[in-house]
């Protein structure tokens, strides 16, 4: 809002030597206020209020009559005003801005305590400044410049909508239908200035613009706006904003009918204005709407209602001579008046007094001619602005209340779509749910997240088409598409300087012209060749020069980098890329140790522990059951190493009788068969695939390093390497062209040359392709990134070529022009690490924890079993040997004998514990022998 006042400096010195001139003029006719300092009133018999319009206007027209009705209205009501009548004092501002401020000066004089208008935003922009001073309240319904501050012009409450709303609607609706600029046409006049500005500022958060400002003076000559409509035509953009006033806007599409502006392919979307006008007839000429079909334009939207229904029926008994029909402005006016009476009803039954006094500012000094002490400052001003403030009340045109910001709340507005002999609605807009098929004043109850989403009903457009418009076309002024292409001087598989019509060949141009063809819209275009042709281009500079609108776009191989897409807009890829490292590879020496590199050396040691540990389980649980397994201590020792290793190629002799040791060996077999085929399969994948070795494996190897490493020239792989990777500049090479990257791996980094080259996967296959394997990549790709083609930024030409290029993948062709221009050999698959055959303890780590979890459980189970025989089998021993031996000696006892125990085959156990049953049998019967003879 500072930025226009900044601007309009030079206009308030002007306005305020127009006061001066006014005064001067105005107080030799007479017109001299009352010679009282004060003047009061408690309880005045008639109010006067003024009204400050053009009466022979669009809105005066219908805003005249609507005023007019409003005060016989409150007149008539018993409620409002009681015992004091409403005298509204009307003055023609007759649509010039220094003519209305000579009435507006007029009515001051009047003892008015509040001011109706006016429609004009310049003329209230004047006396804004006259009210402030003499503190009488100004009610505008016709005033939509977003200039007139609340802050500034404390006395001005805008009783209409601020275009502030209006063009944040427009922005939404631009965005809707997916549009990046426009061209605004409008007054060039306060209001049409700010409300552009406004517009601008609304766009600029859809990410949006406004491409041209198409300002015409008040007044214009056809012949002007016609010179204006045939720039504009000349330009890309055909999105038309139209901001004007109605009394002279249809001059704007009567010269752009003739000039053929309105067929398929324009769209022109209209402020309030076009409505306005539209609705003050009952009916419009065949010619006025075959001027505006397809226009989509904005109408303040006002809610249906009872009191608007009276509003109609009453305006259809007011016989008028020029306007049969109202607009919204007329509603806007009608509430204006009962906001007045409603406010002074109020201040005045708070205990307000009517009273006027003379400013000492504005008193007679040093002899001056002005008589400025005829103006009069209405005392209580402030209370009923005030009063003015909190007023809330529904009117004709809805709900009558003022937010913080003193504008009406909730603005909406109506979205037409004119055609036929008429329009019709296709939607609404709020600035609480934006768009919206859904009348806005039943969305205020629901949650905003409730409601429709950006919707809006179709639209048919000029030309009678119902498919959106693009937008924009290529301008019209003869120049085609000024195209840039790096001149290359290697790789010219890619892009090269060629005698044929185009001037270019290669890769990227087949590309670009297969996806050119796609489009539905012939863009005519030149190729313009960048650099000298003995060495390769920068990219950095050719995407900068597009950046500045020295060329409109850029062909070739060109990689979507951060830095770039920061300046222009990209295309979709259509090349994959990513930076890898080249280097000399030798092949390797056959090992006598090669039979140890299928397993890792952690493989090798839990495997080696495996076999040790299964194999002391399978005896544990054998040794009891199995004579086999038992024997001397050393005997049994080699069984167990014995046992173990030899399951490896399952030639064990040994058999297993129990039932937890035959458990165990079925899943340590198992897991020794896939130990065993994978060993086989990674052996012989070592000794018959060519293994091949480089002192380099990798980014990270070549970062670790000294030696020297070669990068393309022109590639961003140079700055990439320093920035991101923090190499030492002084280990960078530049190379030219294949020939060079040859002699530079073949001499390396002792006589000159480079350990390994950095360069985008593309470069590197075709560089692999002509070298017969001598040099392969080695590591992974360590940036991943494309080729796209780059565009001035939010072209919408980018957006067009990255659907085009999305299909040529879909159905094929992108791969035929690859094929065509492009071979990649085996070469390029990267190089063969032994390490890669290595299979580590991460792959079967499940395999040894089921085994270790099943021989966990089997020892459990064995050792439960074995402890419970245990004491079934030494229970009169055990408390013999606790009565007489210390506790020291009799845990070394007990443990012995537990080992003993173990160590005892288990059929001796059982036929102990079986004969030591029936004994137990025979005392018993003994015992019970005795117990029944007679004494």
């Amino acid at each position: 809002m500072k930025v226009f006042w900044i601007r309009s400096g030079h206009l308030v010195k002007t306005r305020v030597m127009l006061f001066a001139l006014l005064f001067g003029i105005w107080m030799p006719l007479g017109v001299i206020g009352v010679s009282k300092n004060i003047t009061t009133s408690s309880n005045p018999r008639v109010l006067n209020v003024g009204v400050l319009f053009t009466f022979d206007s669009v809105i005066g027209r219908s805003a005249q009559p609507a005023i007019l009705a409003a005060m016989d209205d409150i007149n008539a009501d018993n409620n409002t005003l009681q015992g004091t009548k409403l005298r509204l004092i009307l003055h023609d501002t007759n649509c010039s801005g220094f003519l209305g401020t000579v009435e507006a000066l007029q009515l001051m004089q009047d003892e008015v305590v509040a001011a109706i208008g006016p429609q004009s935003s310049g003329i209230a922009h004047v006396i804004s400044h006259v009210i402030n001073e003499l503190h009488i309240p100004l009610l505008s319904f016709g005033a939509t410049d977003p200039a007139l501050s609340a802050h500034e012009y404390q006395y001005f409450v805008r009783t209409t909508q601020s275009d502030y709303f209006q063009m944040n609607a427009i922005a939404d609706i631009v965005d809707y239908f997916g549009w990046r600029e426009v061209v605004a046409i409008f007054v060039d006049d306060d209001n049409g200035r700010s409300g552009i500005s406004a517009l601008s500022d609304a766009l600029a958060k859809k990410r949006a613009k406004i491409s041209y400002r198409a300002a015409f003076p008040p007044g214009s000559p056809s012949s002007a706006i016609s010179d204006l409509l045939v720039s504009i035509n000349l330009m890309e953009s055909r999105v038309y904003i139209v901001h004007v006033n109605p009394d002279t806007g249809l001059s704007v599409f009567s010269m752009a009918k003739k000039l053929q502006m309105l067929g398929s392919g324009y769209v022109w979307i209209t402020t309030d204005w076009l409505p306005s006008f539209l609705d003050s007839f009952e009916t419009n000429s065949p010619d006025v709407m075959n001027q505006l079909q397809g226009v989509v334009a904005l109408r303040h939207h006002t809610p249906d209602g009872n009191l608007k229904k009276n509003f109609i029926s009453k305006w259809k008994n007011l016989k008028l001579k020029k306007s049969p029909n109202f607009n919204s402005y007329a509603l806007y006016a009608y509430d204006s008046v009962w906001l007045a009476a409603r406010a002074l009803d109020t201040f005045i039954k708070e205990g307000g007094n009517i009273s006027f006094s003379n400013d000492p500012k504005l008193s007679e000094n040093n002899g001056s001619m002005l008589h400025l002490k005829s103006l009069r400052v209405f005392n209580g001003g402030e209370q009923l602005l005030q009063t003015i403030k909190r007023t809330n009340f529904t009117g004709v045109s809805g709900r009558i209340q003022f937010g913080d910001d003193r504008n009406l709340i909730n603005p909406t507005y109506d979205i037409l779509n004119i055609g036929g002999t008429g329009s019709r609605r296709i939607g609404y807009w709020s600035n609480y749910s934006g768009l919206s098929t859904i009348a806005p004043e039943n969305l205020y109850t629901k949650p905003l997240n409730a409601s429709p989403n950006n919707h809006l009903y179709s639209v048919i457009w000029p030309g009678e088409i119902t498919t959106v418009p693009r937008g924009w076309v290529f301008p019209h002024n003869g120049k085609p598409l000024q195209i840039v292409v790096p001149n290359r001087v290697s790789y010219k598989a890619f892009v090269a300087k060629d005698n044929n019509p185009l001037g270019v060949k290669g890769y990227c141009i087949d590309v670009f012209e297969a996806a050119i063809n796609l489009l539905s819209y012939p863009v005519p275009h030149t190729y313009i060749l960048y650099g000298d042709g003995k060495d390769t281009p920068e990219y950095s500079d050719l995407v900068y020069e597009v950046s500045q609108n020295k060329y409109d776009a850029a062909v070739g191989d060109i990689t979507i980098v951060t830095n770039r897409t920061k300046i222009v807009d990209f295309t979709q890829p259509f090349m994959e890329s990513g930076l890898v490292v080249v280097t000399v590879v030798k092949g390797e020496k056959s090992s006598p140790w090669a039979f140890l590199r299928p397993f890792t050396i952690q493989m090798w040691a839990v495997t080696a522990l495996f076999f040790i540990f299964v194999g002391a389980v399978v005896w544990i649980l054998e040794h009891r059951t199995n004579e086999e397994f038992r024997g001397p201590p050393r005997q049994q020792l080699i069984t167990i190493f014995w046992f173990s290793f030899s399951t490896m190629f399952f030639s064990h002799k040994e058999n297993t009788v129990s039932t937890l040791g035959r458990l165990v060996l079925i899943i340590w077999l198992f897991v020794v068969l896939i130990i065993n085929s994978s060993y086989t399969a990674s052996l012989t994948s070592i000794l018959t695939v060519q293994q091949l070795t480089s002192k380099i494996e990798g980014i990270d190897s070549l970062i670790s390093s000294t030696d020297a490493i070669g990068v393309q020239e022109g590639s961003f792989a140079l700055n990439y390497l320093i920035d991101e990777l923090n190499i030492v500049a002084s280990r960078i090479i530049k190379l030219k062209n294949q020939d060079e990257y040859d002699d530079a791996l073949r001499r390396g980094p002792g006589n000159g040359g480079v350990a390994a080259i950095v360069d985008e996967l593309p470069y590197v296959e075709l560089f692999l392709s002509g070298t017969n394997c001598v040099f392969k990549t080695v590591g992974q790709e360590f940036t991943k990134s494309g080729w796209g083609f780059a565009f001035q930024r939010d072209s919408p030409l980018a957006v067009d070529l990255s659907t085009a290029i999305l299909q040529l993948s879909e159905n094929g062709d992108l791969q035929k022009i690859h094929d065509k221009w492009l071979s990649r050999t085996e070469c390029s698959l990267g190089l063969n690490q032994a390490d890669l055959n290595q299979l580590s303890l991460s792959s079967f780590w499940g395999l040894f924890l089921i085994c270790g979890i099943s021989c966990f459980i089997a020892l459990s189970i064995f050792f439960f079993r074995v402890l419970f025989q245990y004491r079934r089998f030494t229970p009169e021993t055990q408390s013999e040997v606790e009565q007489i031996e210390p506790v020291r000696t009799r845990r070394l006892s007990r443990t012995t004998s537990f080992m003993l125990f173990v160590d005892k085959k288990e059929a001796e156990v059982k036929d102990k514990l079986k004969r030591k049953s029936n004994d137990n049998k025979q005392a018993s019967q003994s015992t019970e022998g005795h117990s029944d003879s007679p004494p």
